[in-house]
């Protein structure tokens, strides 16, 4: 774009008023088109879907896509809904770029089924970066749970079961594999070098990440695992990754290492989990995701004594909504000037 030009941005997902003034403060040459009274109120800080109960009437539904087919860029996804973004997509030959609110936003992209010709004129950016300290943050929490022992204390405590004593693992002596080195594998990687942990990474491509001993190639996965201690998942959901760890990996890594996502749920063949937590192969598993959300009333995985759910709520805090909107404004600087976007996707890994 010419760098005297302005951007016409619609607001499509829920943000404070005071963040959209942050956002044209940080960036004037953005417009930031938006009526609150389209989108449906927040719960918690990170609530981009809004209130689900919520529902527009016909005739602010017709508003709303009035108002997202006139625009250059969309912040968000309109109601995080992939059916709803190819309908946009079709609609407004002007949309030149969406900024998504996940750091795994390839996936709500891929699931739009765009054509290549549409993803050649639009461009679209994660928020990839902006849940790396919180999601890294629930990767430790869950690595010392399961060598703690959290589940064994939690019983007897329940139970008023004061044992005999055991010996804890330490995390400051195990081998991590840390699966998928963006942004949250490696705030991981850094975190557990900190504590003293030896982290393997595996990536995509080979990539040099301090505090990370050595990397294998996603393609060999198995061999990375081999005689670790547990394993940390933050890949996004994408064809390529679904069931990329299960059990050859599980088999792999020492007898009862333990297990944490923060990627995404899809990534992990979750039967051949349940088969390992349940005879042992996986001693501990905390997951943030899971391949159905919400995890469904009869999964395995609620009532296996050895498994931490958490409903998809590690990434979230209260400055995610501030840190997003910064991201944003950024982006649109680049836009604007005609520099590289960060976090852009690449269509190729929406195949």
């Amino acid at each position: 774009m010419d760098h005297g030009q302005r951007l016409r941005m619609v607001l499509a997902t829920p943000l404070d008023e005071d963040l959209c003034v942050r956002l044209e403060e940080l960036e004037p040459r953005v417009e930031l088109v938006r009526d609150h009274s389209l989108l449906p109120p927040m719960r918690h800080a990170g609530d981009h879907s809004g209130d689900p109960t919520w529902r527009r009437t016909p005739e602010k539904q017709a508003c709303f896509d009035t108002l997202v087919d006139s625009a250059d860029a969309l912040y968000g996804i309109p109601d995080v809904s992939s059916a709803a973004l190819a309908r946009t997509v079709a609609a407004n030959p002007r949309l030149r770029w969406v900024q998504t609110m996940a750091a795994g936003g390839a996936s709500q992209v891929a699931a739009a089924g765009l054509s290549q010709a549409d993803l050649a004129r639009v461009g679209f950016t994660t928020s990839a970066g902006v849940h790396a300290g919180t999601l890294a943050e629930f990767a430790v929490f869950g690595l010392l749970a399961g060598a703690k022992s959290l589940p064994r204390l939690i019983a007897q405590q329940r139970d008023h079961d004061w044992s005999d004593r055991w010996a804890m693992g330490q995390l400051h002596e195990q081998t991590v594999l840390v699966v998928g080195l963006g942004s949250i594998g490696r705030q991981t990687a850094r975190l557990l070098s900190a504590l003293g942990a030896r982290v393997v990474g595996a990536n995509r491509s080979a990539v040099e990440v301090p505090g990370v001993e050595r990397t294998v190639r996603l393609d060999a996965l198995a061999e990375g695992a081999r005689g670790v201690d547990a394993i940390v998942v933050t890949l996004p959901g994408a064809a390529a990754t679904t069931g990329l760890v299960g059990a050859e990996v599980f088999a792999a890594a020492r007898r009862g290492a333990s297990v944490v996502n923060v990627g995404r749920g899809t990534v992990i063949a979750e039967p051949a989990l349940v088969t390992a937590l349940r005879d042992g192969a996986v001693g501990f598993a905390a997951l943030d995701v899971t391949a159905v959300e919400p995890l469904p009333a009869d999964s395995p995985l609620w009532d296996l004594p050895n498994v931490l759910i958490s409903p998809h709520t590690a990434a979230l805090s209260p400055a995610e909504d501030r840190r997003i909107a910064e991201l944003t404004a950024d982006n649109a600087r680049r836009l604007l000037d005609g520099e590289p976007l960060r976090n852009l996707v690449d269509p190729a890994d929406l195949d």
